[in-house]
């Protein structure tokens, strides 16, 4: 994957860096929030885009 479009996804309930996905910078202009599984939570919680 680009470096440039590689973005973390943050756990926000244990604060751990879960997945590392892609988006268009250009297109998309505000930060991701989506809601994935957490392995130290056991539970599927939201995840917010880090910087």
């Amino acid at each position: 994957m680009s470096q440039d479009n590689l973005i973390k996804l943050q756990c926000t309930v244990c604060k751990h860096v879960n997945y590392h996905t892609k988006r268009n910078k250009k297109m998309v202009k505000a930060k991701l929030d989506l809601k994935k599984y957490c392995k130290w939570c056991k539970k599927s919680v939201a995840h917010k885009e880090l910087k």
